[in-house]
């Protein structure tokens, strides 16, 4: 099979789905590996290397996407890619299509077969290709939150983890998933004093555990969250529902009642965001003001950290891609019960029931679609 890989079109997006490693062994399968000129430059990663492992330079976007039969990518495809999608051509990439419907319509019209990495589910309910980003996003969430702390700027002058004499920072968390657990890892690693809110009571007696009292937990309603955002210095959103949009677990008015300068890192704003006043930012214009509160709401946060998360993105989603390369697409999608269900669009037909729902989209399972292509 040819399989390629682009340079990413996303403002400020530094990963590349294929490092020289998962490219070489997909060389080594006996595969054509294509690879945009420049596309893992952002990662550090020159041409040489790529050609070095047997994959073949090619100058434009544009000859990947005509000669390739399988696509890789890190995040949805850009409005520049949408004439180059073909059908019967396999885009294996992170898509977040519940807070996409442009994207979905081009997906839709193309023919393609577009793969989410985020909803590849094992069968006992994780997601292993989001897991790594979520992770990295959930340390950057303390980082970027205590950058966005200090002056100059908007930020309240807090030191996250404060000084003898001083109290420090009140960092909240809500979600106790993969997002959360890492928020929290850096958030008690920094000093501060840690909340953490969820309806997974399971979750909150791990952390109990884990951190020997040195978190605070709560279970999530609507009266508890409104109960501590008041006090909080850092609020982050670390809310996931598998291929849906986030629910509005924190409110306008509740924003209106946190404290000048505090800020919110709303990691969820991929799947449209959890916080009622969240809007889509980008590295370049990471935050802004809104009821005196900052937000930072970077869809693409893991792409500040390049070579880590490449490195571990092109790895873990590897396997994936050989079976999808060695068996054919159809095969390998009817082979893998935890591939089949990250297809989100089969040739035409919306095949991901969230993603369906949260759009208003015809659902057709997966099965059907594939029957009716033969």
């Amino acid at each position: 099979m040819i399989v390629g890989t682009v340079r990413e079109r996303k403002l400020e997006e530094f990963r590349v789905a294929l490092t020289p490693a998962s490219a070489g062994d997909l060389v080594h399968a006996g595969h054509t590996v294509l690879v945009e000129t420049t596309a893992g430059l952002g990662s550090h990663y020159p041409d040489e290397q790529y050609t070095a492992v047997g994959a073949q330079i090619v100058p434009t976007m544009e000859e990947v996407f005509a000669r390739a039969d399988l696509v890789t990518m890190v995040k949805e495809p850009q409005p520049t890619l949408y004439a180059l999608m073909r059908e019967g051509q396999a885009i294996f990439t992170y898509l977040h299509l519940a807070a996409e419907p442009e994207v979905t319509q081009a997906l839709i019209a193309s023919r393609c077969i577009a793969i989410g990495y985020e909803t590849v589910r094992l069968p006992d309910g994780s997601l292993p290709l989001l897991a790594p980003m979520s992770e990295v996003a959930g340390r950057l969430a303390v980082e970027e939150g205590a950058r966005f702390l200090k002056r100059p700027g908007p930020g309240r002058g807090v030191l996250l983890g404060g000084i003898p004499g001083v109290p420090p920072a009140h960092v909240v968390v809500i979600g106790s998933g993969n997002v959360g657990r890492n928020a929290v890892r850096v958030a008690v690693g920094m000093g501060a004093r840690v909340t953490v809110v969820s309806n997974a009571i399971d979750q909150l007696r791990d952390l109990d555990h884990l951190y020997a009292g040195r978190v605070e937990t709560a279970l999530s309603s609507r009266g508890v969250i409104a109960a501590l955002v008041p006090s909080a210095d850092l609020v982050i959103g670390a809310v996931l529902v598998e291929g849906r949009r986030a629910p509005i677990v924190v409110t306008r008015e509740m924003v209106r009642t946190m404290q000048p300068g505090s800020v919110i890192v709303d990691v969820a704003v991929d799947q449209g965001g959890c916080i009622e006043t969240t809007r889509p930012t980008n590295h370049d214009a990471p935050i802004y003001v809104e009821e005196g509160v900052v937000h930072y709401a970077v869809p693409n946060m893991p792409g500040s950290v390049p070579r880590t998360a490449s490195v571990v993105l092109s790895t873990l989603t590897l396997p994936y891609a050989l079976a999808l390369a060695n068996l054919g697409v159809d095969a390998a999608i009817r082979r893998d019960p935890a591939l089949a269900h990250g297809v989100n669009v089969y040739r035409g037909a919306v095949t991901h029931p969230a993603v369906a729902e949260a759009l208003a989209f015809p659902y057709i399972p997966l099965d059907e679609a594939m029957a009716a292509t033969q």
